[in-house]
């Protein structure tokens, strides 16, 4: 099954974080903050304005995006759990450069 959002919805996959911290400590599964990053599965057309015009979305399928701790509604779709937002839930997206430079802190 696939899944297309409408309007300016945005389904997003949560990318996990590392496991463990700097000095090498296993970050247990109950102390784990749910992660803040994602990667854009799927993307919907786009709002309408006031004269019906649609307005492009800012993001694409693939982008690495930044959002809000409790943004959007967690779904469970094939049983993999995605989240759906929209787009103004999204604070921004992650270049290249800096998701690897994320890795290295």
């Amino acid at each position: 099954m696939k899944f297309r959002p409408l309007h300016d919805r945005v389904v997003i996959k949560r990318v996990e974080e590392e496991q463990k911290t700097k000095g090498g400590i296993i970050i247990p599964d109950t102390a784990k903050e749910k992660p803040m990053q994602g990667e854009v599965l799927a993307v919907g057309p786009g709002a309408r304005n006031e004269k019906g015009d649609l307005i492009p979305m800012g993001v694409k399928v693939g982008d690495r995006v930044l959002f809000g701790k409790w943004s959007g509604t967690e779904v469970k779709i094939e049983g993999e759990e995605l989240l759906i937002m929209k787009e103004s839930d999204i604070m921004g997206i992650l270049e290249p450069d800096t998701v690897a430079a994320a890795k290295a802190a």
